[in-house]
């Protein structure tokens, strides 16, 4: 896997993954929640609203709003923490983590068509 991203091939590449999950019909997700599901899934430790918020610069009304529509999608889940019932963390699902492998894949034939189409 490799990823030529200069000049405007970053954008190309872009553009083309875009286009190709438009195409696949799957969830359109927003790019707050890209961003959540990506931080969930590529970061190994323990994820709450507020430690989404901190990362993202929001506030914990806006993540929380996400991560109901990821939930409802079944990308990912919450979960009480059993120490502190207050406390929820934010996990993965197989749902999400099936999404996130064809997101890959995805990016993978678009760098292949861009290269090929230039």
């Amino acid at each position: 896997m490799e990823f030529e991203l200069s000049g405007h091939a970053g954008l190309l590449l872009w553009k083309q993954t875009l286009i190709n999950i438009v195409l696949r019909r799957g969830p359109d997700l927003t790019t707050r929640q890209l961003s959540v599901m990506l931080i969930v899934y590529l970061e190994p430790k323990a994820h709450t609203v507020r430690g989404l918020a901190a990362t993202l610069k929001v506030s914990k009304p806006v993540i929380t709003r996400c991560i109901d529509s990821l939930s409802m999608l079944g990308l990912i889940k919450r979960v009480r923490d059993q120490d502190d019932k207050r406390s929820v963390f934010i996990q993965r699902t197989v749902k999400g983590a099936v999404f996130l492998t064809d997101f890959a894949e995805i990016i993978e034939k678009s760098n292949e068509e861009v290269k090929t189409n230039n």
